[in-house]
């Protein structure tokens, strides 16, 4: 029998490797087109998302419209909001400016605005880590009203909440709030004497060629970029407008998948900071949170990520550092559930269990019935699910967490888009709601009514 040369047996096995690699890579792409279309199906999302593996794009594709009016479409280098995601990169400016000793983490908030009712308290390592105890700015009534839409600078956005009394003491607790990343934005201008803007410019997106990503002024044109969308009775439309100045840096910046795929590769690396500071922003302070991003396990698996939510765009990161997965989404769609499209898209990257979606049977309730399940419940000591009513719905808001939409299957369950789950209320012998029972996974969770 003839031997085949060393030489070309080492080039066999490398083209049956590449071949089965580009099988798998197909089969992930089928998969994700499927369960994407679905929901593009079923109006909750347009966008586009970026898959990559060991240092290999695996998906890298735009669904459905950047803009529906001129049916001009979604792709890898379409420009979108990212929202919250603007935090990560904040969090980074700050420690490259610890790095050059321009500041301290552990600096108090009085050092840059000696006047903050309490600030001798209050330290930049609380701002990051939203454990300062001060008010979220975005859910003050006027916000919606009036601020979304006009211009405020840094100062006349911080002059909002400044007098606000905190809702606990530094460092207790933690509770999500976009004025911490606000005081941080005006702090990086103090000491650095550039806009916020400018400084990301040139210390973060020039040095990593993200030349696809800045911070969004409405006077300037800024190509390639969608339009915000909402689905509203039945149909698709312009989301509100907002002016971005006062969400700085907070959540004024835009980017592509393509060029946060350039940021999730920096991170391995100390192009931007060092291995040090990396491992200090990544460490869990308080509730899965370090300096700008969530980290918890997924399957099992460590994940760094964040999402985002700005009128019009959601947006997420999601990165499995002992894999070298990393999944980016960008949507300009208001309604895209997407901490449930973050979760799906990770189990079909791990081989687990994800669910195709389908369209949700929904049932209309009175505002008296909606209304009677208004109040708080408590999960556990200091975690409530606070449930809300307005405009004929029904929300609920869990500490430190996004408020969400629970829309009615029956006259007392109801389900969210946004994540796996399901809210039942259950009444007692007087036919009061005195109980509100968290459904998921396999587990039912009663929360008792405290208020």
């Amino acid at each position: 029998m003839k031997k085949i040369p060393l030489l070309c047996l080492i080039a066999i096995l490398c083209i049956c490797e590449f071949n089965v690699a580009l099988a798998q890579q197909n089969d992930i792409q089928k998969k994700v087109d499927e369960y994407i279309n679905a929901h593009l199906q079923m109006n909750q999302f347009c966008g586009s998302i970026l898959i990559a593996k060991n240092d290999q794009i695996i998906v890298n594709k735009g669904y459905g419209y950047a803009n529906y009016g001129f049916e001009i479409k979604n792709n890898p280098e379409t420009k979108f909001r990212i929202g919250s995601l603007t935090k990560g990169f904040t969090a980074v400016a700050i420690l490259q400016l610890e790095k050059k000793g321009l500041l301290n983490v552990d600096d108090k908030l009085k050092k840059y605005i000696p006047d903050y009712p309490r600030g001798d308290e209050i330290t930049i390592k609380h701002l990051l880590t939203h454990t300062s105890g001060i008010p979220n700015h975005t859910e003050f009534k006027d916000f919606n009203k009036e601020r979304k839409v006009f211009k405020y600078n840094v100062i006349e956005t911080i002059s909002t909440f400044k007098s606000r009394p905190l809702e606990f003491n530094p460092g207790e607790k933690f509770n999500y709030s976009n004025s911490n990343y606000i005081l941080l934005g005006f702090v990086i201008e103090q000491v650095t004497k550039v806009s916020y803007a400018e400084y990301i410019k040139q210390n973060i997106f020039e040095p990593l060629k993200m030349n696809n990503s800045g911070f969004e002024n409405p006077e300037r044109i800024i190509k390639n970029f969608a339009q915000g969308y909402c689905f509203k009775n039945n149909y698709i439309e312009k989301a509100k407008f907002r002016d971005m100045s006062n969400a700085h840096a907070s959540g004024a910046l835009y980017s592509t998948t393509e060029d946060l795929y350039l940021w999730d590769r920096a991170l391995y690396s100390e192009e931007l900071i060092s291995n040090k500071s990396k491992k200090e922003m990544f460490t869990v302070f308080k509730d899965n949170y370090g300096y700008g991003w969530g980290i918890v396990n997924l399957f099992n698996h460590k994940m760094i990520g964040h999402s985002g939510e700005i009128d019009g765009y959601t947006s997420s990161i999601s990165r499995f550092v002992n894999n070298d997965i990393c999944i980016i989404i960008l949507s300009n769609f208001e309604q895209t559930p997407i901490g449930s499209i973050t979760y799906d898209l990770a189990a079909l990257m791990f081989g687990e269990k994800y669910d195709i979606p389908g369209a949700i049977e929904t049932v209309t309730l009175s505002n008296t019935i909606l209304k009677s399940y208004v109040g708080k419940y408590e999960l556990k000591p200091g975690f409530i699910f606070s449930v809300s009513f307005s405009d004929g719905k029904l929300f609920c808001e869990p500490t430190g967490q996004s408020k969400l939409e629970l829309l009615p299957i029956s006259e007392s369950e109801f389900i969210l888009k946004e994540v796996k789950a399901k809210i039942s209320f259950s009444k007692n012998s007087n036919q009061k709601i005195d109980k509100l029972i968290l459904h998921q996974g396999d587990k039912e969770i009663p929360a008792h009514k405290i208020e």
